[in-house]
């Protein structure tokens, strides 16, 4: 954006312009005969004088006016998380659409978390990375909604697998706050990995593991989920409706908020160079053209 610091500083162009008028020096009048030619010629010569004095003294009072360019600089020292959306796509996630109904209430929570890594782990019969940590919230949500049950398989539900793998996912992290959400409503019947191996690795990276049952009590294990999300030091829940799913991902999203720290200032670029330096040449050119027209007289 283009400004003036000292703006009324302009108003010395006023004052000078109306010095050309009012502040001219009288000279005797010395009449001469059949003198109308040089008559113009003196006129034309003062007017062109009287211009480069004007332009170089308006050019001095723009510079003194100090005119600069500011541009508003954004620093988002803002500190993220990283977090692991783990989440079932087995074949019992389709029943009552639960998978649909996840999927959208994951979409609504990855767009809260605008200052986080996030990363997409699936799990069924085998468990993979959809998408490793990122801050491209867009690529998550646009995978994410490719994703539909089965894609791992249909029959087994490989739990610990797929924390074991979420957990790799933070090595060589420097975040402080790194935490994984794992939905499920099975029990852990596939896969090579021990409940305590997967657990130690996530306690190894310091993740904290918060684990969600949903439907009815008898179709997850809750003393295991309790038991991971106690073990790294978060927190257990369980819920059998839309509503109660979406309370959980809302209560996880105030409890681990993410610290926004925005500065802003400005950034000031000066031209007042410009103007002075035009007005020097045109001075330059004034007592040029004045030196010229005494020596030729």
């Amino acid at each position: 954006m283009f400004s003036f610091e000292y703006p009324y500083v302009l108003a010395l162009i006023i004052v000078v312009f109306a010095c050309l008028f009012f502040c001219q020096e009288k000279k005797l009048s010395i009449y001469f005969p059949y003198s109308e030619n040089l008559k113009t010629l003196v006129k034309s010569k003062q007017l062109l004088r009287n211009s480069l004095k004007f332009l170089a003294l308006s050019l001095v009072i723009i510079a003194l006016a100090s005119p600069i360019t500011t541009k508003e600089i954004i620093l988002d020292n803002s500190k993220g998380y990283e977090i692991s959306l783990i989440l079932d796509a087995s074949g019992s996630m389709q029943e009552s659409n639960k998978f649909g109904v996840v999927k959208k209430i994951l979409v609504d929570f990855i767009k809260q978390r605008k200052t986080d890594k996030l990363a997409l782990s699936i799990f069924a019969d085998f468990a993979y990375t959809a998408v490793p940590l990122t801050y491209d919230k867009k690529s998550i949500i646009e995978i994410l909604s490719h994703i539909d049950v089965g894609i791992a398989g249909q029959q087994r539900t490989a739990l610990y697998e797929a924390l074991f793998l979420s957990s790799k996912l933070f090595k060589g992290s420097h975040s402080k706050e790194k935490i994984a959400i794992l939905l499920t409503d099975g029990i852990d019947n596939a896969g090579s990995v021990p409940l305590e191996v997967a657990m130690n690795r996530a306690k190894s990276n310091k993740i904290k593991v918060y684990t969600i049952g949903i439907g009815n009590a008898g179709d997850f294990n809750a003393g295991i989920l309790r038991e991971i999300a106690q073990g790294t030091g978060a927190e257990f829940f369980s819920a059998n409706s839309i509503q109660g799913i979406k309370d959980i991902y809302m209560r996880i999203n105030r409890l681990e908020k993410s610290k926004i720290n925005i500065n802003k200032y400005e950034k000031k670029a000066y031209y007042f160079y410009y103007p002075l330096g035009l007005a020097l040449m045109l001075l330059f050119l004034y007592f040029w053209q004045r030196n010229t027209w005494i020596l030729n007289k």
